[in-house]
């Protein structure tokens, strides 16, 4: 029994890294539906940024975040409709999204102006769980954006 005894208080003292974003959670700010097409576009979203979160997933290692998504969307789209997902502030905000396939994909400065942007060329159907973060700790004021059209042409 004491190897056992041993092999318990290692595994409390080290715990293993999990992924602290819940994608089946209810979002904090909005759940809803976008079709090809949508209207109003882009689809906008006042927010909170930020939480009490590191970031730490698969190619993303930086940022804070609440547990919980800020957004969950379903997307029908067609097979080319691109989706533009982006935050404003004017704070260093930064963005984590998972997608219809479990692939995460984030983003910290590509908009402009401290401002995340990522862009899906072909974006799948299904839900997406949307985070928006900040770089540093604090929690900052931002609206987040869902388009068919670049923000950046």
């Amino acid at each position: 029994m004491r190897p056992l005894l041993a092999v318990l208080m290692l595994a409390a003292a080290f715990p293993t890294m999990a992924h602290s974003q819940d994608v089946s959670a209810d979002a904090t700010y909005s759940d809803f539906n976008l079709k090809s097409g949508f209207l109003p576009d882009p689809h906008v979203i006042g927010m909170t940024a930020g939480g009490a979160i590191k970031v730490d997933v698969e190619g993303c290692d930086y940022g804070y975040v609440a547990n919980a998504p800020d957004a969950n969307f379903q997307f029908d789209g067609s097979e080319s409709s691109p989706l533009y997902i982006y935050v404003e502030s004017e704070e260093d905000t930064m963005l984590l999204v998972n997608g219809p396939d479990g692939t995460w994909y984030c983003d910290d400065d590509s908009l402009e102006d401290l401002n995340p942007l990522i862009t899906l060329p072909a974006a799948d159907d299904g839900l997406y769980n949307v985070w928006v973060g900040t770089y540093g700790e604090e929690m900052v004021s931002a609206t987040m954006k869902i388009s068919e059209l670049n923000p950046v042409e």
